[in-house]
């Protein structure tokens, strides 16, 4: 993970958001389901992008959005001082959700399925591991290459990279190479992860 590291200064800049959002009247549960709602969109342009390129500048908003609320949500849980294991439950199964759809609109839009089966399953299981860890009495695992801040970052990026340059490279769009790259790392850091915790309950 790389970006994950920086979620306190993330706190810092999205201080002023987590403030308007409490004088809106906005819960953090509430918070979650809108980004969820950003994802949805997003996923809806990535699946129609290759008809009109547009899209993928459009879906790489969205997924700006839904990382940006992701950070609100947390946060703002912690400023009405409502944070709960519901409220963590919730957020868990959003992310998922918001996962899922992503690069399913990513893998339908350039007709890779396999390769986004790949990658899906690869981010789920990574997610997976991470709690499991934690299911069993160890601490939640976050270790890995990529975490989720790091995926948002590469979709919003492969969306406006794909809005301008969007032909294949050594057969496969750029979209096509990141679920590549998703489905290899995701695979790898579940692994990882596994062996790890395996480890700590056998020392």
């Amino acid at each position: 993970m790389t970006l994950d590291r920086f979620r306190n200064t993330a706190d810092r800049v999205t201080s002023p958001f987590v403030t308007a959002a409490d004088r809106a009247g906005l819960t953090p549960n509430s918070v979650s389901v809108l980004g969820l709602i950003a994802a949805a969109f997003a996923g809806l342009c990535f699946y129609f992008a290759m008809e009109a390129h547009w899209l993928y500048a459009a879906g790489g908003v969205f997924v700006a959005l839904n990382g940006l609320l992701d950070l609100i949500d947390g946060a703002l849980a912690r400023k009405q001082q409502v944070s709960s294991r519901a409220g963590d439950l919730l957020d868990h199964v959003i992310d998922r959700y918001a996962d899922v759809i992503l690069i399913a609109g990513l893998a339908a839009g350039v007709q890779q399925y396999a390769i986004g089966f790949l990658a899906v399953t690869g981010v789920l299981l990574t997610s997976y591991l991470g709690t499991q860890t934690q299911a069993i009495g160890l601490e939640r695992e976050y270790g890995g290459l990529l975490g989720r801040a790091d995926r948002l970052a590469l979709i919003g990026l492969i969306g406006f990279v794909m809005f301008v340059y969007s032909d294949p490279v050594y057969g496969y769009t750029v979209v096509g190479w990141l679920l590549i790259i998703f489905a290899v790392v995701g695979h790898l850091t579940a692994i990882q992860r596994f062996f790890g915790a395996w480890r700590s309950l056998n020392e």
